[in-house]
């Protein structure tokens, strides 16, 4: 039983699947963010043509 332990608390598979699951995370929440703002400037980049082909004049 000693020999189980003391190989189950020296396996280190488990902390690399946690590593990387942190990495992933941290990927992920930064591609969350980018999209967020990209379509944020689409949205306003819309707005504004659309402003400028109703009135020319304000282009």
């Amino acid at each position: 039983m000693t020999k189980f332990l003391n190989a189950f608390f020296a396996d280190e598979a488990g902390a690399s699947a946690a590593e990387y699951a942190l990495i992933l995370a941290v990927v992920g929440a930064g591609i969350g963010a980018a999209a967020f703002a990209l379509g944020g400037a689409i949205s306003t980049s819309m707005t504004e043509a659309t402003t400028c082909i109703g009135d020319v004049e304000t282009c």
